[in-house]
């Protein structure tokens, strides 16, 4: 097999292989939320359930997990009341006074899938993917995310000049404790400091655990690629256990692999291009956990104690919180880990470099299909070598291909001295029959990593290229691309040597067709590679071929 054939046949298994998953995924959608009262009524237990932790394990300061949540704490989609709305350069986002958490978040840097116009909603409790971000206190009769509370404004705005604005929710307990929760919005930063404030009023001391949670169901956000499988769900790291996944599917079968207890890492919740983490501080004791609260609906987050409040006491506790594009230089510095939330498959080793090559020439052309132009360029001085030896390999087979459709011809009942004058005619003409696949097959690991390279890469999305291509992440809306690339696959397959079986070569011939149907559904950005690729593989193997073909007719 040459090596455009094992280039296409990878290609074309692996292409097959995200078309099955996209199908079955068509054909197996998550159901729809339901609300708690659907799930089994309003009295299920409270966001941070202590299933997900081992049996007998302990909060942070040591309290039973079993016990340590009240149990009036309503599970499912959260209740509305008034709203309150902050606005900086970088959200817009709205909170309830409800539990005071942030229901609905805006991202106004960038656009939504859908049309390319609209900001993007990152997070909503309307609708779905139903999305929010809650926190509350642990304790008998503690304000928690399901409390009514009272805000300090109900409109704010980050203003010129000014650096950051706050937010402050109030509620008290019928036992005399005061809790404040406030939000601080800092400019051009997708962190927000979530804190809490604990202020005990009462005579005795007072027992307190602080939690921050993700609730979302499983539904993909929208624009997530339809023919491409990309992860929606939490995610945990610690020292330990590092970055894992934690898959809606696993919590539902009760095998969620969740770090527990720690005094590192953080938790997430990833989406296709964003992420949202919570991001306790280093050395500071917390539980972690994932659970399902209803039907398609799952919380995870953390839990820090602030120990015993005395008499008279205040204490406090503060939660940064990102949520925004996965940018890895930036996610990097927030916290060790946090960039390996950029999913970049199972060959980061490769992907990752590729990517640092990617954005340094955007650095210095300022577009990134130019880019991807320049890297493709890169990618085959790399391996012009393996390429060459490939196409020499090829040119020679051809050369010799009416001789081996003279023996073909003459050993046609005895493949024994078919093969044998076959070899006989490789040696002769120094020939190895494998070396225009082995070089290449190195190179296929190389395009898979640029595949989930160009996949996962935020900075691509609602990227122009030039003309009709106004996201390099998207489908090209002409589909000008992909049939670029059919005819340039078309006419690397009229350059190789024909095939001696007449069933193969009409398969070769129709191939290039099958991935240009193929490739239509891919990023325009990947398809601008293979169609690069192409063309430069088709001018180096016409130079090559034209030179052996030469040096053979005057031979």
């Amino acid at each position: 097999m040459d090596a455009n054939r094992l280039i296409a046949l990878a290609v074309f298994l692996f292409s097959g292989y995200m078309l099955l998953d996209a199908w079955d995924r068509e054909q197996h959608p998550v159901p729809v939320p339901v609300s708690a009262s659907a799930a089994g009524g309003a009295n299920a237990s409270v966001p941070v359930a202590p299933g997900s932790l081992s049996a007998g394990a302990s909060l942070p300061g040591g309290t039973p997990a079993a016990t340590a949540l009240p149990a009036n704490v309503a599970a499912g989609a959260p209740q509305r009341g008034e709203r309150v709305v902050v606005t900086t350069d970088v959200f817009r986002a709205e909170f309830d006074t409800n539990g005071g958490d942030l229901r609905k978040l805006t991202l106004l840097q960038h656009l939504a899938a859908d049309d390319g116009k609209d900001p993007l909603v990152l997070m909503q409790d309307s609708g779905s993917p139903l999305y929010v971000v809650q926190s509350g206190l642990l304790g008998a009769n503690l304000p928690n995310h399901l409390s009514v509370f009272t805000p300090d404004a109900t409109n704010l705005s980050l203003a010129p000049g000014q650096d950051a604005v706050t937010l402050r929710f109030s509620a008290r307990s019928s036992d005399g404790v005061e809790a404040v929760k406030s939000f601080v919005f800092h400019r051009g930063s997708y962190v927000v400091d979530v804190a809490w404030s604990v202020h005990n009023t009462s005579a005795a001391a007072v027992p307190v655990d602080a939690y921050f949670q993700f609730l979302r169901d499983s539904k993909a956000p929208p624009g997530d690629p339809r023919f491409v499988s990309t992860y929606t769900g939490p995610a945990f790291y610690t020292d330990t256990t590092h970055f894992q996944k934690t898959a809606f599917s696993d919590i539902d079968k009760g095998k969620a692999k969740v770090p527990e207890q720690a005094n590192n890492g953080w938790v997430a919740m990833l989406q296709h291009y964003f992420v949202a983490a919570f991001l306790p501080q280093q050395g500071v004791s917390r539980a972690y956990f994932a659970r399902k609260v209803a039907d398609n609906l799952y919380s995870a987050g953390v839990i820090l104690n602030l120990g015993k409040i005395d008499a008279g006491a205040t204490k406090s506790v503060s939660m940064p919180l990102y949520a925004g594009p996965q940018e890895g230089e930036k996610l990097q510095a927030l916290a060790p880990g946090l960039d390996l939330t950029i999913d970049f498959g199972w060959l980061a080793i490769l992907a990752v470099p590729i990517w640092h090559a990617l954005a340094f020439i955007h650095h210095g052309v300022g577009n990134w299909g130019v880019a991807i132009i320049l890297l493709t360029v890169g990618i085959k001085l790399v391996f012009f070598p393996l390429s060459a030896a490939s196409y020499r390999s090829m040119a020679k087979m051809r050369v010799v291909a009416p001789k081996l459709q003279k023996i073909k011809e003459q050993y046609e009942n005895d493949p024994a001295k078919r093969n044998e004058a076959m070899m006989n005619l490789y040696k002769s003409e120094k020939i190895n029959p494998l070396g225009g696949c082995l070089p290449v097959v190195v190179q296929i690991p190389v395009f898979i990593a640029l595949y989930w390279t160009l996949l996962a890469t935020v900075e691509l999305r609602h990227a122009p290229f030039l003309g009709w291509i106004h996201d390099l992440s998207a489908q090209d809306p002409l589909y000008i691309l992909p049939v670029l690339m059919g005819i340039s696959s078309f006419i690397q397959t009229k350059m190789q040597p024909p095939p001696p079986d007449p069933v193969q070569a009409k398969v070769m011939m129709i191939m290039p067709l099958m991935f240009s149907v193929m490739f239509f559904f891919f990023p325009a950005g990947l398809v601008l590679y293979w169609v690069v690729n192409n063309s430069l593989s088709i001018l180096q193997q016409w130079v090559i071929t034209r030179k052996i073909e030469q040096a053979a007719a005057r031979g």
